[in-house]
C-alpha cells in the first residue's frame, strides 16, 4: 500500500524544497534546489517563476507516479511581500517582482499625506515605511509606473496564494500574507485598508489557511490549500503543540522575535525600531521585531578569523562554562564590538582586538554583545503587563549553547527552551491541512524542546 502523505512546496528566496509528510506529521521525504535569478523587464534580477513552475509540476508528477506515496494534500509556503497579478484571461501578468527593488520617489510623493501621514499610515497598518518590501506598494509602483500594464490586471495574489491558483485556478487571500508588512491592513478596523479600493487594487477577501480547494494533478484529485506566509507558518508548530503563551525567536540570517500574545498596538517608536505586526492563522497580530543576527555574527566571526588566524567555522568548536558565562555578565560593563549600534558595515572599526588573548575570549564578547543587540529587540515586543513564561528559540543558533545560555541568563523570569524543529515552516503548512487531509484531529507534535534554565 503506498503511503499516504501531504505534499509541501517551501519556496525561499535561495532554496526551493518539496518536502512529504506522513500521517504523524514526520518528513518522509525532501528535495531542494536552488534556481538562477533572472532579470525582469527592467533588467533588475528576479525570481525564475517558469523554472519554479515547471519543477514543482515534474516533482508532483513523479511523486503520483510513483508507486511508493499517495498524496492526500497539497500546500505551500513562501517568503513574503511578493505579488503575482492575474489578467482577465487568468494568466500569469508580470515577473515576480523582487522586494528589493528600489522604489522611486515619485510613486510615493503625496500618498502618506492622503491617509494621516507616514507615521500614522504605518502605524494603521503595522507596516514600517519599507519602500518595495511593503507588497502593497508593488501594485501602487505597477499602476504609476507600468499604466499599461496594470490596467490589464483582474486580481492580485501574494505568492502563496498564487502558486495554489496555478494548480486549482481558484484566487485566494488569507490573513498571514495580508499581515505580513504590506500596508495593506487596516489593523484598527480589521479590513483592507482604504486606499486599495481608491487605487483601484482588487484583492480577493480573505479566508482561512485551513481552506482547500480540489485540484486536478495527473488525473488525480488533490485537496488542495491556498499557501501561507513562512514566519507565520513557523509558528503553527507551537500553536499546536503547547497550550502556553509564548514567544518565539526564530533564529538565522535574520533573527525574529515573535509575540503571539501581546495585543497592544505598535508604537511610532517601534515602529521606527523596525517593529511590525504579522497576522497568524487565527487572525490575530503578532508582534515582531527583527534582528540582522546571522549576518552580523558572520561578518565579525570572519574578521576574529583572520585575526586569530583560525579556520573558518572554528567558533563551532567553542565551549563554555556556567561560570565563564557569570563572569561575563558580572563584569560587563558596554559593549566592545557595537559601541555605537549597528553600523551600516556591521562591523565596529574602532574595535581593538589586541586585547583578546585568544579567539574564544574575543567570541564569547561578541556573543555576549550580540545577545544585547537582542535584548533590545525582544523588549520592543514585551508588552507592559507581560505574563508570558515560555521562550522558544529555534534555527541555526538555537545550537550554538554560548548564544542560547547567554540569552536565558538574561531571561531569569522565564523558562527559555531550545526547540528543534526541522523545516518548522513546512511542517506548519501540512498542519493547517492535516484535518482536510486525513479527516481526522491533528496528532500531538514534538516540538524538539531542551530546557535551558
Amino acid at each position: 500500500m503506498p503511503q499516504e502523505v501531504v505534499a509541501i512546496f517551501d519556496v525561499g528566496k535561495t532554496n526551493k524544497k518539496f518536502l512529504l509528510f506522513d500521517a504523524g506529521m514526520k518528513l518522509v521525504h525532501q528535495e531542494e534546489e536552488k534556481f538562477a535569478e533572472i532579470t525582469d523587464d527592467d533588467g533588475f534580477p528576479c525570481d525564475d517563476i517558469d523554472k519554479l513552475e515547471s519543477w514543482m509540476h515534474v516533482c508532483l508528477a513523479g511523486t503520483i507516479g510513483s508507486d511508493k506515496y499517495e498524496v492526500k494534500a497539497l500546500n505551500f509556503t513562501t517568503y513574503g511581500a511578493t505579488l503575482m497579478y492575474i489578467d482577465h484571461a487568468g494568466k500569469r501578468l508580470t515577473p515576480v517582482y523582487n522586494y528589493l527593488k528600489p522604489m522611486p520617489e515619485e510613486v510615493m510623493k503625496g500618498f502618506y499625506e492622503l491617509y494621516g501621514g507616514v507615521e500614522e499610515f504605518c502605524r494603521n497598518t503595522a507596516s514600517p515605511a519599507l519602500g518595495m518590501l511593503n507588497s502593497g506598494l508593488q501594485a501602487l509602483w505597477l499602476k504609476r509606473k507600468k499604466p499599461d500594464v496594470f490596467s490589464k490586471v483582474k486580481a492580485v495574489l501574494h505568492l502563496p496564494q498564487y502558486l495554489s491558483y496555478f494548480f486549482t485556478n481558484k484566487l485566494a487571500s488569507e490573513y498571514t500574507s495580508i499581515g505580513c508588512h504590506t500596508a495593506m491592513w487596516d489593523f484598527d478596523n480589521n479590513r483592507y485598508h482604504a486606499w486599495l479600493k481608491d487605487e483601484g487594487v482588487s484583492l480577493p477577501q480573505p479566508v482561512s489557511n485551513s481552506t482547500v480547494y480540489d485540484a486536478m494533478i495527473d488525473g488525480n484529485r488533490i485537496k488542495t490549500g491556498i499557501g501561507i506566509h513562512d514566519s507565520s507558518s513557523s509558528l503553527v508548530p507551537y500553536f499546536k503543540g503547547t497550550r502556553e503563551q509564548f514567544i518565539l525567536i526564530s533564529t538565522g540570517t535574520w533573527c525574529i522575535f515573535m509575540n503571539p500574545f501581546n495585543r497592544e498596538p505598535l508604537t511610532a517608536d517601534q515602529l521606527r525600531k523596525d517593529s511590525l505586526c504579522y497576522m497568524s492563522i487565527q487572525q490575530q497580530q503578532v508582534k515582531s521585531s527583527r534582528l540582522f543576527l546571522g549576518h552580523i555574527h558572520d561578518v565579525n566571526v570572519e574578521i576574529l578569523n583572520k585575526h586569530f588566524g583560525v579556520v573558518s567555522g572554528h567558533y563551532k568548536t567553542i565551549k563554555t562554562t556556567g561560570e565563564k558565562i557569570d563572569r561575563l555578565l558580572r563584569n560587563s560593563r558596554e559593549r566592545v564590538f557595537f559601541r555605537q549600534g549597528v553600523t551600516a558595515e556591521y562591523v565596529d572599526p574602532s574595535v581593538n582586538l589586541s586585547h583578546f588573548l585568544t579567539f574564544a575570549d574575543a567570541y564569547h564578547q561578541l556573543m555576549l554583545d550580540l545577545v544585547d543587540l537582542s535584548m533590545e529587540s525582544l523588549s520592543l515586543i514585551i508588552p507592559m503587563d507581560d505574563h508570558t513564561k515560555t521562550v522558544y528559540i529555534s534555527g541555526g543558533f538555537a545550537r550554538n549553547e554560548l548564544f542560547v545560555r547567554l540569552l536565558a541568563a538574561r531571561l531569569p523570569g522565564k523558562k527559555v527552551y531550545t526547540s528543534e524543529i526541522d523545516n518548522a515552516t513546512a511542517l506548519g503548512a501540512a498542519m493547517v491541512v492535516y484535518e482536510a487531509a486525513f479527516g481526522t484531529d491533528l496528532p500531538s507534535i514534538d516540538l524538539g524542546l531542551k530546557l535551558i534554565n
